[in-house]
């Protein structure tokens, strides 16, 4: 589904990653981890074309863009296709939603970027995709600026679900939620997986959440990958100093 080669990204004399190769399959959960600083986030924005990298490759499996480096897409091409087959939910829901529209609002605006116009289309759109993500629908017309951390990551699910896209992107999902919210939000990503097909990619310091959701990991310090596997592999038996270091200290 997904493949990204030799990602290079500084800012400055900082760099964020550093040959940075990603592989994804259909329906696969991939988790990435890693401390703050260690270009987990960077590298998720570079894959929802948000950013330019300095050097590297990306191609996804996707009708009309099968062998296209993604990254020389023009802005224009880059937004269509970040509409049509990505989706995103950020770990600040004001970075994925206008907090004054209504929540059905949120994903509406999804709806008409790519041409629908028909009201009741997009009315009962928007319902089906709050549904899907677990949201009260009788709290669709409130804006989110009104609703709970976790009422506004099923927002963001919803937004990121309405055009049924290929690979969804999650960056620290249940990060600031209770620890009861945060599991309602995991039992709703894993019930998308399962009912969708769709592929994930899910970014997180959180080991547990990691365990909860992926299959396999990379394991990211200061803009490299130093540990790659499966989960049950990598977190059991880790090989990498650094990765035994995060292991023990989630123990």
């Amino acid at each position: 589904m997904l493949l990204a080669r030799r990602i290079r990204k500084s800012y400055g004399r900082v760099q964020a990653l550093v040959d940075v190769d990603v592989r994804v399959y259909p329906g696969e959960v991939l988790g990435i981890v890693g401390e703050s600083g260690s270009g987990k986030s960077t590298l998720l924005r570079l894959l929802n074309l948000e950013e330019a990298p300095d050097a590297g490759e990306y191609f996804l499996n996707v009708p009309g863009y099968q062998g296209v480096n993604l990254f020389r897409l023009d802005r224009y091409q880059a937004r269509l296709l970040r509409l049509k087959h990505l989706g995103i939910v950020y770990q600040n829901p004001h970075l994925g939603l206008r907090m004054r529209y209504t929540s059905s609002g949120n994903v509406v605006e999804r709806l008409i970027l790519v041409g629908e116009r028909r009201y009741k289309a997009l009315r009962q759109q928007a319902q089906r995709a709050l549904e899907a993500s677990d949201f009260p629908l009788d709290r669709m017309d409130d804006p989110p600026l009104r609703l709970s951390g976790g009422m506004q990551q099923r927002v963001q699910l919803a937004k990121a679900i309405a055009l049924k896209p290929s690979l969804i992107l999650l960056d620290e999902p249940t990060t600031g939620l209770d620890l009861s919210v945060q599991a309602r939000v995991l039992d709703t990503i894993r019930r998308l997986r399962r009912d969708t097909g769709v592929t994930f990619v899910i970014v997180s310091h959180d080991l547990g959440v990691i365990r909860a959701l992926a299959e396999r990991v990379m394991v990211m310090k200061e803009g490299y990958v130093v540990e790659e596997g499966l989960v049950d592999q990598v977190l059991e038996d880790p090989q990498h100093p650094y990765t035994q270091e995060l292991v023990h200290s989630s123990l």
